[in-house]
């Protein structure tokens, strides 16, 4: 990191200003404010930031470092650690203090028979029986292992996987729940989004058990089987955003309900290791960012751009 000034430099001059006796009494009790750091010019432990393979994980990671450094503290970006299993393996074991993930992704890994599906859930009190439904993100830090934590998850950014339709069995069929009492006699395919995180295969659709899926190799080649027939309906696996052209005239089906698990982009990190100003740092990037901006950063990683150069531009536009 490179500062205006060294706190050396600071103390020394302080020192030699205070010897003088030219400082104004306003000036002296600012001082005892910084009087603390003039011992020692270390900013504490090195913050190592992890990512996986995949350019958003690799993004997301030179966004959490920048932002943490801004707090004053001293951060690095350890990349490619491959998989999910990889990179939270590192982070369990203390090689990195933080990463970036998918809430119902990571609810997944951890805990298979998790059946939490939306990001918020408003407990209803008037049927004292019912069983008490949980969000994903408290679902998840149910789940977490011993030692993690999560930050708050970035409710502007919907990760999830999209279905897809034909225009025309788009105006019978809306959403997914509309959908999900015809998918035993529907053939799909599935194509991934590419630079996203690790998504589970298959992807899970509360309610709808395809007859049959297919991958297809991308995107463009999943739309041209949808149009000619060959599958009745398409599964994307991230957002279309990230696929230009690759929807144009077919119907992406809402799904308001959750019927695939909520998708939020969240830090999760060690706990103990970081202070309360650099976790409501990894809070304050959560409320700032959005699918259309993160969409943005990685086409411009892709298109060539320095990932760390992104996320400087990002923060700096956000003041973050």
């Amino acid at each position: 990191m490179q500062f205006l000034f060294t706190t050396e430099g600071w103390c020394r001059r302080m020192g030699l200003a205070a010897s003088r006796r030219m400082l104004a009494r306003i000036v002296v009790v600012t001082a005892v404010g910084l009087a603390v750091s003039c011992g020692s010019d270390n900013p504490g432990p090195t913050i190592a930031v992890g990512a996986g393979d995949s350019m958003e994980s690799n993004l997301l990671a030179q966004i959490y470092a920048g932002a943490l450094a801004r707090t004053g503290a001293r951060t690095s970006v350890t990349a490619d650690l491959g998989s999910r299993a990889d990179y939270l393996a590192a982070l369990d074991a203390g090689t990195v203090t933080v990463v970036g993930e998918h809430s119902g992704e990571l609810l997944t890994f951890l805990n298979a028979d998790a059946q939490a599906r939306k990001p918020e859930v408003t407990t209803e009190v008037a049927d004292k029986s019912a069983p008490v439904r949980l969000s994903v993100t408290e679902e998840l830090n149910r789940s977490l292992p011993e030692g993690l934590a999560v930050s708050d998850p970035a409710d502007g950014t919907d990760m999830r996987a999209r279905v897809l339709l034909t225009e025309a069995a788009g105006k019978e069929v809306r959403s997914l729940g509309a959908l999900a009492p015809r998918c035993g006699v529907i053939q799909a395919g599935v194509a991934s989004v590419p630079g996203v995180l690790q998504t589970a295969a298959p992807v899970r659709i509360a309610g709808c058990d395809f007859a049959g899926t297919r991958p297809y190799p991308d995107a463009t080649a999943l739309r041209k089987a949808l149009l000619d027939g060959e599958i009745q309906a398409g599964i994307l696996t991230g957002p279309p955003v990230l696929t230009p052209g690759a929807t144009d005239g077919l119907t992406v089906l809402a799904d308001n309900d959750y019927a695939v698990r909520a998708e939020n982009v969240l830090a999760v990190y060690r706990k103990g290791l970081l202070d309360d100003r650099q976790i409501k740092k990894l809070n304050y990037v959560a409320g700032e960012l959005t699918t259309d901006e993160l969409a943005e950063m990685i086409r411009k990683v892709r298109e060539g751009a320095a990932a760390a150069e992104v996320a400087r531009t990002w923060l700096d536009n956000h003041a973050l």
